[in-house]
């Protein structure tokens, strides 16, 4: 696009009720907070757990960084790879029941390290249509044949493996789908990777400490093989920042060595190593946060049961207040925020056109009162 028509088009954003701008956040992630100089209940952030201001987490990060220093100062194959990544790796891997994990700075950058390193011309990828954006452009960045299934469509992800050509196939998919909270028959995906010698990439941002006792959905639905490929965020419910990915060692041995993301960017600052192995002991002795998330979870959707706007199936901290209309959706998000509750309305193109919604995000750390006063905020809407 031409500096000139920037204004133009920024213009027929707002026109469509598609602007995006950006909100300051002043005080630390947690319910209580203040936003633009104004206090609110936050419903928007994924800190499901309540672990982005633990005091256990900021203590460890803040011990690490008086012993290891703030940057990573090089790649992790030059001179950045601490004692503490190769700690936090292990124990991730252990988390899982994976035999090797491997970090990266985020999510974004693990996605396109494992396709880009998979797959490519002459190769193809599945992928389901409410992926991940970064999912979608990782299978496009590798040049491999990018083929799209109906969300969660079983047969037709089988027909497209049963007729490509293919050397290498790659199967990718959310575990947890981030705008709907609904889940990925992670099973049966299996089985059809099994049949059709392909990999099964799962991409569990939204899963990771919150489903299978906190281990994630592959843990919960028992799966394993040498062709499975897992993917977490620790940004999310482990409350800290960054992603990790785990498989078989020789994954991880394959990621090291050609996987671009990882080999040309610095290593993320060994502190938030440190912040990582916190976050996990906090997960395995902290289980009543997991608790406390199942009764909000189920608090929310006997409360919007009878209410007039569509509740989308999931039983994840995500809760989908489905709208229809971008400009409706705004407007409830706007008045709400009038009442004290920060609820972000999403709109295409990051949800299909047509269904813009309430996106109401659940954490251990919401009271029972504070979760009632927005549902009857949205019911009287």
């Amino acid at each position: 696009m031409r500096h000139q028509d920037i204004a133009a088009a920024l213009q027929d954003l707002r026109d469509r009720h598609r602007y995006r701008q950006r909100h300051l956040l002043e005080t630390p992630q947690g319910v209580d907070i203040v936003v633009d100089g104004k206090p609110y209940v936050g419903f928007a952030s994924n800190d499901y757990l309540g672990l982005a201001n633990h005091p256990r987490l900021v203590g460890a990060v803040r011990d690490a960084l008086e012993k290891w220093g703030l940057g990573g100062g090089a790649s992790h194959l030059v001179a950045g790879h601490f004692a503490l990544h190769e700690e936090a790796e292990a124990a991730l891997a252990d988390f899982v029941g994976m035999p090797a994990a491997l970090m990266f700075g985020s999510g974004y950058a693990a996605n396109q390290a494992v396709i880009t390193s998979l797959v490519g011309r002459g190769d193809a990828v599945f992928a389901d249509r409410l992926n991940h954006a970064s999912l979608n452009d990782a299978c496009l960045l590798s040049r491999a044949e990018f083929r799209r299934f109906r969300h969660n469509d079983l047969e037709q992800l089988e027909h497209l493996l049963a007729t490509t050509p293919a050397r290498t196939r790659l199967i990718a998919v959310d575990a947890v789908y981030s705008m709907d909270g609904d889940e990925a028959p992670l099973k049966k995906l299996q089985e059809l990777a099994d049949k059709y010698d392909s990999w099964l990439y799962i991409d569990d941002a939204h899963g990771f400490g919150v489903l299978g006792e906190g281990r994630g959905s592959a843990t919960e639905q028992g799966l394993h093989g040498e062709r499975l490929i897992y993917m977490a965020t620790l940004g999310k419910a482990a409350g800290v920042a960054g992603a990790f990915v785990a498989g078989s060692a020789a994954l991880v041995a394959w990621l090291v060595n050609v996987a671009r993301s990882y080999i040309f960017t610095t290593a993320q600052p060994p502190a938030l190593a440190a912040g990582v192995l916190a976050s996990l002991q906090v997960m395995r002795e902290e289980t009543w946060r997991r608790q406390a998330l199942a009764d909000r979870i189920a608090q929310a959707r006997r409360g919007l049961a009878e209410g007039r706007f569509r509740l989308a199936p999931s039983r994840t901290p995500i809760q989908p207040i489905i709208i229809g209309c971008d400009e409706q959706a705004m407007s409830l998000a706007a008045r709400l925020k009038e009442q004290g509750f920060w609820v972000p309305a999403i709109r295409p193109p990051t949800v299909p056109e047509g269904t813009a919604r309430l996106r109401l995000a659940l954490s251990a750390a919401h009271g029972e009162e504070q979760l009632e006063r927005v549902l009857s905020a949205v019911l009287a809407a």
